[in-house]
């Protein structure tokens, strides 16, 4: 499927990292000094890169080319879908990361301050985004959830 150029993508982005914020306003203390941290979010299996900046006064999510990454101070890579069951709850970040299925680079500390606000949300952070866009959206997520699972399973079956 081809991807949609990115300016069809900002609003959505903006959109997903204002509710997130809204219905978890708790989550910027967890971040403490590393509020205005900037991450590249790099689903490697998506032909762009995310930046994050989680200020609450100036919050960003925003999709960057790949050939065009802004500065930054942390960098979380992965493939798509090991991200996104990362943030749902339903993968552990640690296995990921000792397996080699996700590579973080630059300040390691603010990342474990964003994994440690993200794992404080109840509830599945890609549940709440799933139902911004109604069933789509969760008949969506389901097949995510779905093709990672079989993706996990297919993985554990060759060790």
């Amino acid at each position: 499927m081809p991807t949609p150029p990115l300016f069809v993508i900002q609003p959505i982005l903006r959109r997903i990292v204002n509710r997130i914020a809204t219905d978890n306003p708790d989550m910027f203390g967890r971040l403490g000094p590393h509020i205005k941290t900037s991450f590249i979010i790099d689903p490697a299996s998506l032909p762009f890169v995310m930046l994050l900046c989680p200020d609450p006064d100036q919050l960003v999510l925003k999709a960057c080319r790949r050939n065009s990454i802004p500065p930054h101070d942390a960098n979380i890579s992965g493939n798509f879908l090991d991200l996104l069951m990362l943030v749902d709850g339903d993968f552990d970040g640690d296995a990921l990361f000792f397996s080699r299925d996700l590579t973080i680079s630059g300040n390691t500390e603010a990342v474990v301050c964003l994994r440690n606000a993200l794992d404080d949300i109840d509830g599945s952070i890609a549940a709440s985004v799933a139902d911004m866009f109604g069933w789509p959206g969760r008949v969506t997520l389901g097949a995510l959830r779905r093709a990672a699972h079989r993706k996990g399973s297919t993985q554990g079956s060759d060790t």
